[in-house]
């Protein structure tokens, strides 16, 4: 109890209050506008969280993160258009509920699923605060490595389809954390003898570059667009009332949203998908899903909503980012010299509770806040994609420039920029490479810690937790495999029955 009131002191902090309030709104209006997101958001502002306290710092990148979600599901409702990439499954229902006259109660709805599940997810993550506060000690460093290199293969492993290119962008990112001195000697790698090199690639200039300088570009060659808007009418509490409903749905879906967002490199997709396919099998009108379905745009808003405070948990808990938001707020933790991990549990658990408390508090702000703004937001969801990617540009600069004071800085973050907008129109994805340095960082790190007690590779695994990861390690990589060889057995048929039927076809 005495860990609670302390938590509760260090949140009542006006600083922490304030950062809480303008991250909320600021992450409900960049979510709600299209091509931005919470990842373009988070990396403009990663340099100037740098000069706050670590708690201020991160309660407004928590802010942004948490409620990103609400106001991406506004667009996805009204113009079938995403805010953010996650909430691309709020279309299959929210927007075919608009076309027949029903806009006011799919938002309604998309808000109190969305209230419902952070809910959910947080009092579940209180309440295994404890348990994780006796377990996080037991991790040492080999177990560390082995927790990152899991997180870092199923980063890789989520990107079906594209698991080659995945695994290479990650290696880069490895290479890219190699630059520079190394953490032991100090000794020099991969500079080349240049000296802007000795002091390696900072993550936040390629963070900027990658997320913030590539989607500037992509909306500046783009068509200008200015999406037309119309406005919600009514009372949009009905939606708290009507969600009682489908408790069931929003129950199940916050679970999936918090399993999900433990898992690093899972995230929010796998979570919506799990969640929509239960909610279709088990519904008494399977058949409306994909025409404007309430269980659908629940299942949706419910898993997505839940997973960035459990996210939360492999980084609390080992250091341990699971995807780029949650890499990005790492850094504010290395540069205040809070280090996540088993040692944070231990000697700061007000500071973890005080995290969880935020959570909770934005989740109910967020929601105040939409009650009385929806049609606010719609006038905010017009502005000129070309206005918005010219501000991106140059804030992103501002801030990679001020990170060091340093035009080399700029131009890496212009050439990073270049490589992220060539990648996100081939359609390859950009995260492996962010989860790539953070993560080749970690086990670089604790893998040479733990190198001076290792005599043998089974050394490694001679402790029960690091066997267990092993295990994971082992289970994951044989259960893909069996999926490859299913797909590559099941191909030749599929390619039989299609050539079958164009030849019937042509007859």
């Amino acid at each position: 109890m005495d860990v609670f009131y302390s938590a509760v002191s260090l949140l009542m902090d006006w600083q922490v209050l304030l950062a809480l309030v303008i991250g909320s709104i600021g992450g409900v209006i960049i979510g709600a506008i299209p091509g931005v997101g919470a990842a373009v958001a988070i990396a403009i502002l990663l340099p100037a969280t740098f000069a706050m306290p670590p708690l201020v710092g991160l309660t407004m990148l928590l802010g942004i993160y948490g409620s990103s979600m609400y106001g991406g599901a506004l667009p996805a409702v009204l113009i079938n258009t995403p805010g953010t990439a996650v909430n691309a499954l709020t279309t299959y229902d929210g927007y075919p509920m608009t076309q027949r006259g029903e806009a006011r109660r799919a938002v309604a709805l998309a808000y109190s699923a969305s209230f419902f599940g952070g809910i959910f997810s947080i009092v579940a993550l209180i309440l295994l605060a404890p348990l994780l506060a006796k377990i996080a000690p037991h991790f040492g460093s080999r177990e560390i490595f082995l927790a990152a290199a899991l997180g870092l293969i199923l980063v890789v492993l989520a990107h079906r389809g594209q698991i080659f290119a995945a695994g290479m962008l990650a290696s880069f990112g490895i290479f890219l954390q190699m630059v520079g001195l190394e953490p032991v000697t100090y000794s020099r790698r991969f500079t080349f003898d240049q000296s802007w090199l000795t002091s390696g690639v900072d993550l936040i200039v390629v963070v900027l570059g990658l997320f913030a300088l590539s989607q500037a570009f992509l909306l500046l060659v783009e068509p200008d667009e200015k999406p037309e808007m119309i406005s919600v009418k009514g009372s949009i509490f009905s939606g708290l009332k009507e969600l009682w409903m489908y408790k069931r749905v929003a129950t199940v879906s916050s679970g999936f949203g918090v399993m999900m967002g433990m898992i690093p490199g899972v995230g929010e997709f796998t979570a919506q998908f799990m969640s929509y396919t239960y909610a279709q099998k088990t519904s008494k009108t399977p058949e409306l899903f994909g025409k404007g379905a309430p269980e659908g745009l629940i299942a949706s808003e419910a898993a997505n909503n839940a997973v960035p405070a459990a996210a939360m948990i492999p980084l609390l808990a080992l250091g341990i980012p699971g995807e780029a938001l949650t890499a990005m707020m790492l850094t504010v933790f290395y540069v205040h010299n809070v280090i996540p991990g088993p040692q944070l549990f231990q000697g700061q658990m007000d500071f973890v509770m005080a995290l969880y408390l935020a959570l909770l508090v934005l989740n109910v702000i967020v929601l105040c806040f939409l009650m009385v703004s929806t049609n606010l937001l719609t006038k905010i969801i017009e502005l000129p994609t070309r206005l918005i990617g010219i501000t991106i540009l140059l804030l992103s600069f501002v801030g990679v420039y001020s990170l060091r004071n340093s035009i080399t800085d700029c131009a890496l973050a212009a050439g990073f920029g270049v490589f992220g907008f060539i990648l996100k129109r081939l359609n390859l994805p950009i995260v492996p490479i962010i989860l790539g340095m953070v993560l080749g960082g970690i086990m670089d790190v604790k893998l040479r810690s733990a190198m001076p007690r290792v005599k043998t590779p089974l050394d490694m695994i001679d402790r029960p937790i690091a066997m267990i990861i092993f295990a994971m390690i082992l289970i994951v990589i044989a259960l893909h495999i069996r999926t490859l060889m299913r797909e590559m057995r099941n191909r030749p048929q599929n390619l039989d029955t299609d050539i079958h039927l164009k030849q019937e076809g042509e007859q």
